[in-house]
């Protein structure tokens, strides 16, 4: 009598019984593998029956990736996205005619025999034994399930997939011995479901309802008799009987699993014969994958979208963890995209700025009090090809932007502005600010001053620009001296507290330089996501909001659903309410008599500000509304246009400055996205004007900084942001004289003074 292990369970030698008794090894060595019929059981047998009792007991049965599903903030799609294009349905949902073609093809008996067909098994063992080489195989659909299953846990690892395919007697016992526990398990017709929905069939298609929509356009459950032969045909070899490019071998496959189901009876003679001869009938459907394919010109978001999901901790500890379940699929991610705004944005861009022109846009808004991104758009798509590019120009580095960013001009100083009034500066705050003046000989920092040891002076954009001003006139017209005099006022520490508490950081990710030019001039470096995200705060009455692009996120793993925890925006208040509605009192009149009119909105309270760089590389308008913030940039990826003769959009522009060429694009993609919505007003405040009769009032001598050529860059002309070396004048923004000629700098800047792309000067209107 066979003696018991203790502790229950078969012996060695029952184990051995039994493991023979299922021709485990005819079908493990024999079921795709070629051995001389002489000696093969006991090559076989040496150790097998010691693998086999060591391997785990159940078969680990890694969940089936799916595609992904991105929606937009009403539901609708935005694009789908997967390492493995596949979804599941139930058997219910799969055409009988399919469910016989597989069965009929690749394993007839399927449902007779257990995990092996021993008849099978020695069919095939005779055969391949007689011709030297494996010319039948023996896999029963169970085996073929376990092998598939092993393909599936090694995923995109190449390694790892080449042993889980490898034609090893080892590989052949487990996938056996599972075969056997499955078939315990599970039973026939849920085996037949899992394989249906696991298999490649090629083009791209994991599963049958994957491969009916792309070889045919339908759902797996509506394919006709030859239809699923064709599909069931493929499995033996996708890229072989592929009908896309071989439509003949395709055919003829086709055609010898209909003669294989009239032989089994799942049709008769004449149904296959009639099947035979109808033409292939594909209607072709060419894979959507990845966010290449977004509608709306959303590929940016969607790609942002992604980066958030692998980035976020909230999704998994480590990156590999964000991935492993991103590359696992089946998630519906709704997000915060409004269609209405994406649309908007998109054909503003298109309306100004040509895809083939030598610089681009791009433009990011968001809702205020919520942080929530409701479109991201830019002038060239996302691609691969000539005038197409796979940079975010809108976000991070980080999250797929640009290395650094791009230096913003005079669009950072509210910042400098909302730091003094919360130092306790009145609105009114008053400066000398002369046309030109010596650069301060010292600014507090945090830790140290700022030292000008070689005596730099600065000056503004034209000779006519000559204080005293107060804050609401040199906001309107950006004047340099004064925001230079301010910061030697406060300090710098007061601006980095207040950036620090707007969330702005370079484009790199690093802080921002304590530098008077990247802390009054913007020549540092930043995305317009994080301008716009800074100037919600404004919006919002002082409360920043980090930004946010998911809503919730479902997850499918076979056919149960779950919830996944997202991201949220984290609100806190950056200012008092009383400063940002200062801060909102100033920024309206750039906009109503200011450097901003050409993009001012006649239709409801609007604030912002512009800004251009140094040799005109870079060009910016931000502004917004009670309910919407927005930053636009226009300028050159590489940071080597420089925007002077230049034609955009069509139009020729001598000279680019950031009420000129953004200021419009964000007026009317604000527009669109705004239409048909509520319209707050803003809090304001009472600012008196300035009564100097010497301030001027805009009707000449370029008083209006950035429409009257007022600029700054990235680049090496001017210094301090061009506050020596100023811009050509052509004022035309609520002024129609015409500014000061352009002096040539008499001295040069300190190695280190300034930051951002390029080491250039920031900027100025």
């Amino acid at each position: 009598m066979p003696k018991k292990r203790s502790g229950g369970g078969l012996s060695s030698t029952q184990q051995a019984a039994k493991f023979l008794g299922v021709s485990v090894l005819a079908g493990a060595v024999m079921a795709g593998i070629a051995l001389p019929a002489v000696g093969a059981l006991g090559l076989a047998a040496k150790g097998s029956v010691e693998s086999f009792d060591e391997l785990p007991a159940n078969l680990k049965t890694p969940p089936l990736s799916q595609r992904t599903t991105i929606l937009d903030a009403d539901g609708g799609q935005i694009a789908t996205v997967y390492s493995r294009d596949r979804t599941v349905v139930d058997l219910k949902d799969i055409s009988p005619y399919l469910q016989k073609a597989i069965v009929a093809i690749e394993d007839s008996r399927f449902y007779e025999h257990g995990a092996v067909d021993l008849k099978g098994v020695l069919r095939a063992l005779n055969k391949n034994a007689r011709s030297g080489e494996v010319s039948e195989g023996a896999s029963t659909l169970t085996q073929q399930y376990v092998k598939n299953v092993f393909v599936e846990e090694a995923g995109d690892d190449p390694t790892k997939v080449a042993q889980a395919t490898q034609q090893t007697i080892g590989r052949k016992i487990a996938e056996l011995k599972y075969a056997i526990q499955v078939e315990e398990e599970l039973g026939k017709k849920k085996i037949l479901e899992n394989y249906l929905n696991i298999t490649f069939f090629g083009q791209q298609a994991y599963g049958v309802e994957a491969a009916a929509r792309r070889y045919f356009s339908k759902s797996a459950k509506d394919l006709n008799l030859q239809e699923s032969a064709l599909l069931a045909g493929l499995v033996q070899s996708p890229s072989r009987y592929d009908p896309v490019n071989d439509e003949a071998e395709a055919k003829k496959r086709r055609n010898t699993v209909l003669q294989r189901m009239a032989e089994v009876g799942d049709v008769s003679r004449e149904e296959a014969a009639e099947a035979a001869r109808t033409p292939l009938g594909l209607k072709v459907s060419k894979p959507k994958n990845g966010c290449i394919t977004a509608v709306d010109d959303a590929s940016f978001f969607c790609d942002y979208v992604r980066e958030v999901f692998l980035s976020d901790p909230v999704f998994g500890k480590t990156k590999a963890d964000r991935a492993k379940i991103w590359n696992q699929g089946g998630l519906t991610i709704r997000t915060t995209l409004d269609p209405q705004a994406q649309a908007s944005v998109q054909q503003s861009l298109k309306d100004h700025v040509h895809q083939s022109d030598s610089v681009a846009a791009a433009s990011t808004l968001v809702e205020p009090g919520t942080g929530k991104i409701v479109a991201m758009g830019q002038s060239k798509p996302y691609g691969y090809g000539k005038n197409e590019t796979e940079i975010n120009f809108s976000v991070d580095h980080a999250m797929g932007g640009s290395n650094f960013g791009f230096p913003t001009g005079s669009t950072f100083k509210p910042f400098v502005a909302a730091a003094a009034l919360e130092e306790g500066r009145p609105a009114t705050q008053s400066y000398s600010a002369p046309y030109q003046m010596p650069y301060p000989a010292t600014v507090r920092g945090c830790d140290k001053p700022w030292v000008n040891d070689n005596g730099y002076k600065l000056e503004n954009e034209n000779e006519s620009e000559v204080g005293p001003y107060a804050l609401k006139e040199a906001m309107a017209k950006s004047v340099n001296t004064y925001f230079v005099q301010m910061i030697e006022d406060i300090g710098m520490c007061p601006v980095v507290t207040m950036t620090d508490k707007l969330g702005i950081v370079q484009g790199n990710g690093k802080k921002i330089p304590e530098v008077p030019s990247s802390m009054t001039l913007g020549s540092t470096g930043l995305s317009p996501l994080t301008m716009a995200s800074a100037y919600a705060a404004f919006a919002s009455r002082g409360m920043y909001c980090t930004p946010i692009a998911i809503e919730a996120i479902t997850q499918k793993i076979g056919k149960e659903q779950k919830s996944l925890e997202v991201p949220k925006s984290t609100c806190s208040r950056a200012m008092s309410e009383g400063t940002a509605d200062a801060v909102n009192t100033l920024l309206q009149g750039v906009v109503d008599s200011g450097t901003g009119q050409a993009a001012g909105l006649s239709d409801r309270a609007n604030a912002g500000k512009t800004g251009t760089t140094d040799e005109r590389k870079n060009a910016w308008f931000v502004g917004y509304t009670p309910n919407m913030s927005g930053a636009v940039w226009v300028g050159s990826a590489s940071q080597k246009v420089e925007m002077k003769n230049i034609t955009i959009g069509g139009q020729y522009h001598p000279l680019v400055f950031g009420g000129a060429v953004p200021g419009p694009i964000w007026k009317d993609a604000m527009t669109g996205a705004l239409s048909g919505k509520e319209s707050p007003s803003f809090n304001l405040v009472d600012i008196p004007d300035a009564q100097d009769p010497d301030s001027g009032d805009g009707d000449g001598d370029g008083g209006n900084r950035d429409d009257d050529g007022n600029n700054g860059d990235n680049g090496d002309g001017g210094l301090i942001g061009g506050l020596v070396g100023g811009g050509n004048g052509n004022g035309d923004g609520g002024g129609n004289g015409t500014g000061g000629g352009e002096p040539d700098p008499t001295f040069s800047a300190p190695g280190g003074f300034f930051r951002g792309a390029g080491e250039g000067p920031g900027g100025r209107d």
